[in-house]
């Protein structure tokens, strides 16, 4: 969820997923989802922003090659002959 406040007209606006909100001035500020719009983004301040660190992994770079390695391998088909 994004924060965002238009400093033309002071309004505040929160997103939606799937919502567009818009604050009505001349700046026309559009906020859905993680997207925001306006004619001048200068007049834009975000005031908060729900953007997720990544975690470090708990897997070295040779243990993850090694699970790759494994994720790739097929099964061999034996032809057999049947009588």
């Amino acid at each position: 969820m994004v924060n965002v406040r238009c400093k033309e007209c002071g309004v505040e606006l929160t997103s939606h997923h799937t919502r567009t909100h818009c604050c009505g001035c001349s700046n026309m500020t559009t906020v859905k989802g993680n997207t925001i719009t306006a004619v001048d983004l200068s007049k834009v301040v975000m005031i908060s922003s729900d953007k997720q660190n990544k975690k470090p992994s708990i897997f070295s770079t040779e243990e993850l090659a090694y699970q790759n390695a494994r994720r790739n391998r097929t099964v061999r088909k034996l032809d057999f002959e049947i009588k």
